[in-house]
């Protein structure tokens, strides 16, 4: 039997292989057989999301699908957050209907797609909480595409994009992790007619999109070290820079600030970082690894949001990132990793925004500097 889908199977088959032996390689700064066991982890996350995410990917009948989970991390996932996506195209007309579940923050984008998972994505219309009309009981209905509304409308892109809802929650425990917490959400096409059924065109298609977002996440995805850094990204580890806003970069959200860095500690070290929340709707800080998946939220502290984080009244606290346990409040844990990225998110910020302060002590000698 040739098929097309046979082949487009090979094809993805091919990039996994490419993965396999390039991406995972000192080429893109993978020496050690810690750093090939992570990647392979990350490379799965990659394809369970293309096999669930894009595979029957139609915009004529969108389906939302919850981006990330415990088990299935990717583009810098947030313990706090319940996210979902679906396709949209500016062939049709949408309506959405869902629920805020009580959310801190929640915000719906439209993005175009230059490649799923791309940053080069553009945002090019949003709505949060600030101006979605809600009733009561927290339920929404808005409209994408067809004419131009005054509320409760996002424009669509010229070709075929994506919607991406996003629920913040900032309570003791993480979101992430608790079913409860997950918001009714739906998608449908308005005046839509059935898709026919899958064909070797469909199917052959929907291959190739898996393979097209391994491919982008991968090999087409240059290493860290070379890529251009924004002025909310710092390269040199333990050293925060001044949050800042993502303009329309793709996957991220318009109207936060954010700061990046990695983090170097040691077995017998502890990263001390000093900051003070700012007047904002939702924060927290949260370790990843070096694939932008955050580590284990499920049954370690590596994330803190305001309602979890020890602070003063006048929202200023230390930190530790360590291997370790030091017995102090606001502990993050490294799961033992040598080295990761810390990242800040401040939702709706008001007014300036500390750059965290960071300083590396021996662990032993930590006590003495807070």
């Amino acid at each position: 039997m040739d098929t097309e889908s046979r082949r487009a199977l090979a094809e993805l088959i091919d990039t996994l292989r490419e993965a396999d032996e390039r991406w995972i390689s000192p080429e893109w700064n993978l020496h050690t057989d810690d750093d090939a066991v992570e990647a392979h982890r990350a490379l799965m996350h990659y394809l369970q999301w293309g096999l669930v995410g894009l595979f029957e990917r139609d915009p004529s009948a969108p389906r939302f699908g919850r981006l990330v989970a415990p088990n299935r991390k990717l583009l810098g996932d947030n313990p706090d957050t319940v996210y979902f996506e679906a396709p949209v195209s500016a062939d049709h007309a949408y309506r959405v209907r869902g629920e805020t579940k009580d959310a801190t923050y929640v915000s719906i984008s439209v993005e175009s797609s230059v490649g799923w998972g791309s940053m080069d994505n553009q945002v090019l219309s949003v709505l949060n909480d600030t101006t979605l009309e809600v009733d009561a009981d927290g339920r929404f209905e808005l409209l994408l595409g067809g004419e131009p509304r005054q509320r409760n409308w996002l424009a669509l892109p010229p070709q075929e994009g994506a919607i991406i809802c996003r629920h913040y929650f900032e309570d003791v425990t993480h979101a992430g992790t608790d079913p409860v917490r997950v918001p009714a959400m739906h998608i449908e096409v308005i005046d839509g007619t059935p898709p026919p059924r899958p064909s070797d065109a469909s199917v052959s298609a929907g291959i190739r999109r898996v393979a097209a977002l391994v491919r982008e996440l991968t090999v087409d995805r240059p290493p860290m070290i070379d890529d251009e850094a924004r002025s909310w990204v710092s390269l040199v580890p333990n050293e925060f820079p001044p949050p800042g806003m993502p303009g329309d970069l793709g996957l991220a959200a318009t109207d936060a600030a954010y700061a990046l860095a990695p983090f170097v500690v040691g077995p017998d070290e502890a990263l001390v970082i000093r900051a003070r929340w700012p007047r904002c709707r939702y924060a927290n800080v949260s370790l990843w690894n070096r694939h932008l998946q955050s580590l284990d939220y499920a049954n370690r502290s590596i994330s803190l949001n305001r309602a979890q984080m020890v602070a003063d009244a006048d929202g200023r606290f230390t930190a530790v990132i360590s291997h370790t346990d030091p017995g102090t409040p606001n502990w993050l844990d490294t799961e033992g990793r040598p080295f990761g990225i810390a990242f800040w998110r401040f939702m709706l910020p008001e007014g300036e925004i500390e750059a965290p302060q960071a300083e590396l002590v021996p662990l032993a000698d930590l006590h003495t500097h807070l």
